[in-house]
């Protein structure tokens, strides 16, 4: 059912765990399949880029695969250009996800935008 890349993202996640004391939070779920997802960054205030990012995700294989595809594709850009950051993007770059399985692309990006959307340089949350 999944390929190579979905199982090595799956079972040897870069950017899984907590980052203290995030500059933002980022959060999104599904209550159809109970996939839930928080993304933590840590944004360089001088530049707007993400300087670091993690996930936890409680969720199926390929919820976790995307969650760290989208972490990949999102650490060093800028807020702007990660905002840009699709479910395809997500799914293309992790070889295509099943369609029963795309809403976990869909999710992640979700959960980038909630950060983004949420993010305040001022308050530095």
């Amino acid at each position: 059912m999944y390929n190579k890349k979905v199982i090595e993202h799956f079972t040897k996640p870069k950017f899984f765990g907590k980052i203290e004391n995030p500059d933002v939070i980022g959060k999104a779920g599904n209550p159809r399949c109970g996939d839930l997802l928080t993304l933590y960054l840590k944004i360089d205030k001088k530049t707007n880029k993400i300087k670091d990012i993690r996930f936890e995700t409680l969720g199926c294989a390929a919820a976790i695969a995307a969650s760290d595809m989208v972490c990949q594709l999102a650490i060093g850009k800028t807020l702007k250009q990660a905002e840009k950051i699709t479910f395809l993007n997500v799914s293309d770059e992790l070889g295509v996800l099943p369609p029963l399985k795309i809403h976990c692309a869909q999710l992640v990006t979700e959960a980038l935008r909630d950060a983004i959307n949420k993010y305040s340089p001022e308050e530095g949350r």
